[in-house]
C-alpha cells in the first residue's frame, strides 16, 4: 500500500467514526422520545438540533408515523448503515488498488 493508500485508510477511518457518532446520537434521540424530557435541557436541544432536519427531510418524503409510532429514525439509521459500508468499501478498494 504506497502513501496515497495509507491516506485513503485514514480518511475511510475517519468517516467511519464521523458516521458511528451520528449513528449514536439518532439512537440517543430515539430513546429520548419515549419518555417526555425538558425541551430546555441542553442534552435534549442538541439532539433535536442533530437531528431534525434530517428527520424532517425524510418526514417530508416518506410519512412514516403509524399508530403514533414514527418509523423516520429506523430508516435514517438502516440509510446510515448502508452509507457506512458503501464507503468503507469504496475507499478500502481505492486504497488497496493504488
Amino acid at each position: 500500500m504506497s502513501a496515497f493508500g495509507g491516506f485513503f485508510m485514514i480518511l475511510r477511518q475517519m468517516i467511519d467514526t464521523i458516521i458511528t457518532i451520528y449513528i449514536y446520537i439518532v439512537i440517543a434521540r430515539a430513546i429520548v422520545s419515549w419518555v417526555s424530557p425538558d425541551p430546555y435541557n441542553p442534552i435534549v436541544r442538541f439532539l433535536h438540533n442533530a437531528t431534525d432536519p434530517v428527520l424532517y427531510r425524510i418526514r417530508r418524503l416518506i410519512p412514516l408515523q403509524m399508530g403514533g409510532f414514527d418509523f423516520s429514525p429506523i430508516l435514517l439509521l438502516f440509510f446510515l448503515y448502508v452509507l457506512q459500508w458503501g464507503i468503507d468499501t469504496l475507499l478500502v478498494r481505492v486504497a488497496y488498488g493504488i
